[in-house]
C-alpha cells in the first residue's frame, strides 16, 4: 500500500473566461491514480467536516480511508489561477483543518510501508522526510511551484533518499540549484505538452510525449495522476519506461476528467 501525505481540499480553479469549485489535493489525486492503476492507496491526510462524507462518494471507491482524519471545521481550500494557456499564475492558500496534517503524518508513518510525500503547504515537509530517512522507509517527493522556492532548499538534504521525485519544469530549476542531480535516483520532470523526461542519477533514461488533446477540462491535478500511476506501476514491478507511459497516457486521460464539488 502507497500511504499518500498531502492535502485534500476545495479548490476555486479560475481561468480567465470561466470559474469551477472542485474537489482538490494531491493526496486526493494521486491515491485515486494508484488504486486505479492497481497498488492499493490510502491518503493520509486531515479534512474538515464539510467533507466527511468523501469515503463515501462512489467516484473514489477502492481508496482506502483507514488514514484519514475528519476534524471539526472546515477543511483547506486553494484558489488556483491560470492563464489561457494553463499556466498556473498564482495560488492562495486557506490551510484550515489542514495545519494539523504534519502531526497526523508523523502518527501515521509506516515503517515497513511505501510513502508518497507531497511536499506543500501546512506540511512541514522537513519534518517528514526526516523521520522517514531516519526509520530508512522508501518514499517519494513532489513539489509545488507556489511554495517550491521555500521547500525544496528546506528539505534538499533529504532528497538524495528519495525513491522518485517529480517536478515540473519551473521547480526542476530551483531543484537544480540546490541538490546535485547525480545524486537523485530517479527524478521525473513534467513539462506541460512537451516531452516527459526521466533522469536517472542526472542521466535521461526514458522520455515520453503526451498525445496530442483538444480543449481539456481541466489541467488540474494531472501532474498528480502522473505520481500516482507511475509510482503504483513501479511497485508493481514495471520497468521505468514502461511506468512513465502508462503514467503520462493517464495523466493525459485525466485533462477531461473533473471532480465538482457538490456544494459551493
Amino acid at each position: 500500500m502507497v500511504g499518500v501525505i498531502g492535502n485534500i481540499s476545495r479548490d476555486r480553479v479560475t481561468y480567465p473566461n470561466q470559474s469551477r469549485l472542485l474537489l482538490g489535493g494531491s493526496a486526493l489525486y494521486i491515491a485515486a491514480a494508484a488504486t486505479t492503476a492497481g497498488v492499493p492507496a490510502a491518503p493520509i491526510s486531515v479534512i474538515g467536516s464539510d467533507l466527511a462524507d468523501l469515503p463515501h462518494d462512489p467516484r473514489f471507491n477502492g481508496i482506502d480511508w483507514s488514514l484519514l482524519h475528519i476534524a471539526p471545521g472546515l477543511s483547506c481550500s486553494f484558489t488556483l489561477t491560470y492563464d489561457s494557456s494553463g499556466t498556473l499564475r498564482q495560488t492562495t492558500t486557506y490551510p484550515g483543518v489542514a495545519e494539523a496534517l504534519t502531526e497526523h503524518a508523523l502518527q501515521n508513518l509506516n515503517a515497513r510501508g511505501f510513502h508518497h510525500v507531497s511536499c506543500r503547504r501546512p506540511l512541514d515537509a522537513g519534518q517528514v522526510l526526516q523521520q522517514l530517512v531516519w526509520t530508512a522507509t522508501p518514499f517519494s517527493v513532489d513539489f509545488h511551484i507556489a511554495s517550491a522556492r521555500r521547500i525544496i532548499p528546506a528539505t534538499a538534504t533529504f532528497l538524495p533518499h528519495a525513491d522518485t521525485i517529480f517536478v515540473n519544469a519551473d521547480e526542476f530549476a530551483i531543484l537544480r540549484a540546490y541538490v546535485n542531480l547525480h545524486t537523485l535516483p530517479r527524478l521525473l520532470v513534467t513539462d506541460g505538452p512537451r516531452h516527459v523526461v526521466l533522469l536517472r542519477h542526472g542521466r535521461t533514461a526514458a522520455r515520453e510525449l503526451p498525445p496530442p488533446t483538444t480543449d481539456p477540462a481541466e489541467v488540474t491535478g494531472a501532474g498528480d495522476t502522473l505520481a500516482g500511476t507511475f509510482l503504483a506501476h513501479r511497485l508493481n514491478s514495471a520497468d521505468d519506461g514502461t511506468a512513465l507511459e502508462q503514467a503520462v497516457n493517464a495523466a493525459t486521460a485525466s485533462l477531461t476528467t473533473t471532480y465538482p464539488l457538490a456544494q459551493p
